[in-house]
């Protein structure tokens, strides 16, 4: 069974997590909506939850705060589920050690499969999310295109994402190791796993997958 503490303020997200999860015999669930810091501390500390189902956003957390956990609980998987914010502030979570990502408009199937992908420390981001970080431009520039993008999440790592990204972008694997200080060897072991894990044969299937899912920037 997987021990999940779910850390809300909104009280409807809360309780919609809560009673999907409770109703699920693979979960075991509690949830807080303290926004004080150090009892969000005191309270992992005590349930040793495996995976933090966290809005920060809803609780005022900073990145700081989230990376004071990540570090404090080394074996605690954290999913953020919040509404869109800066990417600024999106990244820094991840960068703070958020280990997935998801908006609050993802569906059910969704949150499932984030919740095993994060158990299993690998990282899960929205779509939306995906798309949005990929991207140049800012939330009000771009709103338009991110309301087109399906919300299928991509169970791929961050340094695959990259490779996806240079890939597509024509990059070899000599420029790309070289871009991402990277040995070739490397870059070439990515690029056989992203190929495997999306089900495509060749650089021609990562391009397409890469422009279906939107993850080139404008």
């Amino acid at each position: 069974m997987i021990s999940v503490l779910i850390a809300d303020k909104n009280y409807l997200s809360r309780l919609g997590l809560f009673t999907l999860l409770s109703n699920s015999i693979d979960f075991e669930v509690d949830y807080t909506d303290d926004e004080n810091f150090e009892n969000l501390v005191l309270m992992i500390t005590k349930n040793k939850p495996k995976i933090l189902v966290l809005d920060f956003q809803s609780l005022n957390l900073n990145a700081i705060q989230i990376q004071t956990i990540t570090k404090k609980f080394k074996r605690l998987q954290v999913l953020a589920i919040t509404d869109y914010m800066s990417r600024y502030e999106m990244q820094s979570a991840l960068d703070a050690g958020v280990t997935s990502y998801l908006l609050k408009e993802c569906d059910k199937n969704e949150i499932f499969e984030a919740l095993y992908s994060t158990f299993n420390g690998e990282r899960f981001l929205c779509g939306k999310v995906a798309y949005f970080l990929a991207n140049s431009e800012e939330l009000s520039v771009i709103k338009p295109q991110l309301d087109k993008v399906s919300c299928q999440g991509l169970g791929i790592t961050d340094r695959e994402l990259d490779i996806i990204r240079l890939i597509s972008e024509g990059l070899s694997n000599k420029l790309i190791a070289d871009k991402l200080e990277l040995s070739t060897h490397t870059v070439n072991t990515h690029r056989k796993n992203i190929m495997s894990k999306l089900g495509i044969p060749n650089t021609a299937g990562i391009v397409m997958f890469a422009v279906k899912n939107k993850l080139l920037a404008a």
